[in-house]
Order: structure tokens, then C-alpha cells, then sequence
């Protein structure tokens, strides 16, 4: 009888043992996740930073070309004003196709934002 009691009694300690080991591989395997959850927020957070600057760069690129058409039309406004001596007519459709143009540049400018940022609509 002593016999019968003792192999049981090994047979739940190796079952004890087994268990304990499944125990601590799960606790290594939820490290790992942590560490490439860790690794692929970094990544992710770099990757939107990096996107960031590109689009705050774009921005800046596109604000300077808005910003020389008007210039460009208020050069043009007042070339037009003095040589026109009252013609509107003639002013008028210079100023239509500046600021036409420069609103073109603009809302494409906003377009490209928009796509690139989808919440922003």
C-alpha cells in the first residue's frame, strides 16, 4: 500500500511540475508581447512624427506659393490701377485670374490635408 500511495503522490507532483512550467511559459510569452507591443508603438509613434514633419514641411512649401500669388496680385493690382486709368474691366479679370488661381492652389492644398489626415473631414 505504501507503494500505491507514493507513486500518486509522484504522479501529482510531476502533474504539479508540468503545470508550474506551462505557468512560467505563459508568463515569458505575455514579456515578449509586451516588449514587441512596446517595440511596435515606438515604431508606430516614430512613423507619425516623421509624418507629421513631412506634412507641417508641405504646408509651409504651400503657404510660400499662396503667398507669392498674392503678392503677385497685389503687384499686379497696382500695375493695372495706374496703366488701367479707370478701365475695371480689364482689372477686374486680371484680379479674377490671380486669386482664381491662388484659390486653386489653396484648395488643393486642403484636399492633400484632408486625404492625408482622414478625421479632419
Amino acid at each position: 500500500m505504501p507503494n500505491r500511495l507514493s507513486k500518486s503522490f509522484r504522479a501529482a507532483r510531476i502533474r504539479l511540475i508540468d503545470v508550474e512550467k506551462r505557468a512560467e511559459r505563459l508568463a515569458r510569452l505575455l514579456v515578449e508581447i509586451e516588449v514587441a507591443l512596446r517595440r511596435a508603438e515606438g515604431e508606430i509613434e516614430a512613423d507619425a512624427r516623421e509624418r507629421i514633419q513631412t506634412l507641417h514641411n508641405e504646408a509651409r512649401e504651400r503657404l510660400a506659393v499662396l503667398r507669392g500669388h498674392q503678392r503677385e496680385a497685389s503687384r499686379l493690382l497696382r500695375q493695372l490701377s495706374t496703366a488701367a486709368e479707370g478701365s475695371w474691366g480689364d482689372l477686374d479679370e486680371a484680379i479674377d485670374r490671380a486669386l482664381t488661381e491662388a484659390r486653386t492652389v489653396a484648395d488643393s492644398m486642403l484636399e492633400r490635408f484632408r486625404r492625408a489626415v482622414p478625421s479632419a473631414q
